[in-house]
């Protein structure tokens, strides 16, 4: 359910705090955001989602395998995530093993870099880095 908390549009108050006229364009529900989705390492759970115009949005839940590209190889590899290492944009994740972009995962064929988007994406793509 999305909540009209998460709504980024322009407010209807002048700095004075009257009330401004209303344009044409009102509230829309495409505009109002959700609470995250955070996938975590486990079994594959997906979760698909209508977004605007119709049009489907698969959201990852949780997450067992990526997809890591091992650069000196130049080929893509499936491997199974073992754990999040680190994550540079709140350590809460690494603790609570969530994937976000950015995280370092731990795989089979070693420390990958996540760099899709799993929550907005579906799937998770990965960089080794050793």
């Amino acid at each position: 359910m999305k909540s009209a908390a998460y709504y980024q549009g322009n407010d209807l108050r002048k700095p004075s705090g009257g009330v401004k006229g209303r344009v044409a364009k009102v509230k829309r529900k495409a505009l109002c955001g959700g609470p995250p989705k955070v996938p975590e390492v486990g079994p594959q759970q997906i979760q698909v989602e209508r977004v605007a115009g119709g049009n489907m949005k698969i959201r990852l839940k949780s997450a067992q395998y990526a997809n890591v590209y091992i650069p000196k190889e130049k080929r893509m590899v499936k491997a199974k995530i073992v754990s999040v290492v680190s994550t540079p944009a709140n350590p809460d994740f690494a603790k609570k093993n969530q994937i976000v972009k950015g995280a370092i995962i731990q795989t089979e064929v070693g420390r990958a870099v996540v760099v899709s988007r799993p929550g907005q994406h579906g799937v998770i793509n990965a960089v080794l880095v050793e």
